[in-house]
């Protein structure tokens, strides 16, 4: 008895094809209809010669043929599924903007960073738009191209006068029919924390204004922000794409610590921001939310560089190991100067603000460690310095320690910074000064900008006030209560 033949990876295609349409049960026309949906190019007789065995389609269109059939045969087996006692979940759709994103998401889990802006391109086209990313860089200037590797890069945006930059600032969507392109542009944000912006190239302008298509996409934005966000810790590449020169050892070291520059909940909004962004040294915040409490740190290490970054480090550290055992602003502060005092020398120290908002009788408790003081905004205005709670830096003993405490009202702004933004100097020595902050911040708040933008806008006029090389690190940390609590 002869052997059996070996039969080539096309011959076994053709054959599970043909077996495939027997229990397909759709005519040619119908086969045909679904095969050209998905980007099928052969006419229907080229289709009908395939499936006859009198010609054989390139491997391509072999492919999309494929996945027509398998779609069917998804249908059928559905169909025909003995039923349960109970009703059941649906089945994951296997085509269409929803599949899309599934796919997206799973595909993700096993890819390396490189490979996101590749997935959600491919996204896209299942979706039937073109999509591209621009990620926000670390000083929220530009939006920078997202590529996949070995791809050109491409130009930049600018933030301040471009439209993409204006759907980066007020997290809204904004459609584009500029130079005959009719595009989308969604806000790409990983929870409150602005990311950059998604594009999406639409064939026509009416597509623009599709609302099914509008929430596809907002999916798609909102799936994006959160991959590139996760993924960033796991390489370089997205962080790579993020940065517009090299960073120093010091900034490189305060930047992992910081958490978000941007949270919220339903009742606050919380935005820092940290400049010179590639040198800083001293300067770092945090914050933490709860369902009960709002926790606000800002700190400034004395010094420039690396021994700086290492001192505010280490008092962040020793800030957040007290604030998440539970204990109050008062064992935090002497967290850090158990810390500072243990590992540094005797000079070392750094000034700092800890504050927690009680949100539901808003009592607000804090200790000031030589200082500027934190501003308190009410009703559009400047109200109040909250001066109380002095006591000596952080690390050179505790002194007299007593802990201030005011009541904030729904609606208040609390702004926290660093005496790097008021002692800002101009070419002719003038500071930028406390009564220009106040005014800057007054004025952010009749135009109804949110602590985000805000925080962003603040920073660039303190270096556009010294010519962009700052003298010192310059960090601000904004609160906003954005409603009563129920």
């Amino acid at each position: 008895m002869d052997a059996p033949q070996p039969t080539s990876p096309e011959e076994e295609q053709d054959r599970a094809l043909r077996a495939a349409y027997q229990v397909a049960d759709l005519t040619l026309e119908q086969l045909w209809t679904r095969y050209f949906a998905l980007g099928g190019t052969a006419d229907l007789m080229e289709l009908d010669a395939h499936i006859q065995g009198l010609l054989r389609l390139p491997a391509g269109q072999r492919s999309v043929l494929a996945h027509a059939l398998n779609e069917r045969l998804d249908e059928l087996f559905t169909q025909r599924r003995v039923p349960y006692s109970s009703p059941v979940r649906r089945r994951p759709p296997v085509s269409g903007p929803f599949a899309a994103l599934l796919h997206l998401v799973e595909a993700a889990r096993a890819a390396p960073p490189d490979r996101l802006s590749g997935l959600v391109v491919a996204a896209g086209h299942a979706m039937g738009v073109e999509v591209a990313v621009h990620v926000a860089d670390h000083e929220q200037r530009r939006l920078c191209p997202l590529v996949p590797p070995g791809t050109p890069t491409g130009e930049s945006l600018w933030i301040d006068g471009t439209l993409p930059g204006r759907v980066f600032q007020t997290v809204r969507p904004l459609p584009s029919e500029a130079n005959g392109l009719p595009r989308l542009w969604l806000p790409v944000v990983d929870g409150a924390d602005r990311i950059g912006v998604l594009e999406v190239r639409v064939t026509a302008a009416e597509d623009l204004y599709d609302p099914a298509l509008r929430q596809e996409c907002r999916w798609l934005a909102s799936i994006v922000g959160h991959l590139v966000a996760g993924m960033g810790q796991y390489g370089d590449a997205l962080e790579r794409a993020r940065r517009s020169r090299p960073r120093a050892p010091s900034a490189e070291l305060l930047w992992q610590q910081l958490p978000p520059l941007t949270a919220a909940s339903d009742a606050f909004v919380l935005a820092g921001l940290l400049e010179p962004a590639y040198e800083v040294g001293g300067d770092a915040f945090d914050y933490s939310l709860s369902e009960n409490t709002v926790s606000l740190a800002v700190l400034d290490a004395m010094g420039h560089g690396l021994p700086a970054g290492l001192l505010a480090s280490a008092a962040l550290a020793a800030y957040r190991s007290a604030r998440r055992d539970g204990r109050g602003v008062f064992e935090q502060a002497r967290a850090i100067d158990e810390v500072i005092a243990a590992t540094f020398r005797d000079s070392a120290f750094s000034t700092g603000v800890l504050a927690e908002l009680d949100v539901g009788s808003g009592r607000l408790r804090y200790v000031n460690a030589g200082h500027p003081p934190p501003l308190l905004l009410r009703g559009g205005k400047v109200v109040k310095h909250l001066s109380g709670g002095r006591r000596v830096p952080f690390g050179l003993g505790t002194g007299v320690l007593t802990v201030a405490e005011e009541f904030l009202q729904p609606g208040d702004w609390l702004a926290l910074y660093t005496d790097g933004v008021t002692e800002a100097r101009d070419a002719a020595g003038a500071w930028f000064g406390e009564e220009r902050l106040e005014d800057f911040l007054v004025r952010e708040m009749a135009a109804d900008h949110p602590p985000p933008e805000t925080a962003r806008r603040l920073v660039r006029a303190v270096l556009d006030h010294q010519d962009g090389l700052l003298q010192d690190d310059a960090s601000v940390l904004l609160a906003s209560w954005v409603r009563a609590p129920d």
